[in-house]
C-alpha cells in the first residue's frame, strides 16, 4: 500500500510554476521528476531535472518576485507547496532546515556562477 502524500499530483508536462508569474512559496519533489525550463525568443533551454527530496521556489520565500523559470512535471510527480509562514513554522521546529536551504541555493548560485563564466 502507497503512502498517502500532502502534496498535489502534476501530469506529465503540466506546468507547476510559470516564468514570469509572481511566487511566494516553496516546492518540495515529493515523488517524480520535474523539469526546469527557461523560456526565451530563441527557445526553451532545460536548465535542471530534479527529483524525489529536490525543491525549488526557494526564492520566493525570501521575496515576493517573478518566477525565473517554469517548473514542470517529467512524469507524473506529487509536490508539496510549502508558504513562509509554514516553511517558518519548520524551521523553528528543525533549525536545519535553514542550512540545508542555504548550501542548496549556494551550489545553485556556484553552478550558475560556472555556467556564465565558462569559456
Amino acid at each position: 500500500m502507497r503512502s498517502k502524500k500532502l502534496g498535489r499530483r502534476y501530469n506529465d508536462g503540466e506546468v507547476i510554476i510559470k516564468q514570469g508569474e509572481t511566487g511566494n512559496s516553496l516546492y518540495v519533489v515529493q515523488e517524480g521528476r520535474v523539469e526546469v525550463i527557461h523560456e526565451s525568443a530563441d527557445g526553451d533551454v532545460k536548465i535542471a531535472e530534479l527529483g524525489i527530496s529536490d525543491f525549488f521556489g526557494e526564492m520566493g520565500l525570501f521575496e515576493e518576485d517573478v518566477r525565473s523559470c517554469t517548473v514542470r512535471a517529467a512524469g507524473d510527480a506529487t509536490i508539496l507547496t510549502i508558504d513562509k509562514r509554514n516553511f517558518f513554522k519548520s524551521i523553528r521546529r528543525d533549525p536545519s532546515l535553514a542550512y540545508r536551504l542555504l548550501e542548496k541555493m549556494s551550489n545553485r548560485l556556484r553552478e550558475a556562477n560556472e555556467r556564465i563564466n565558462a569559456p
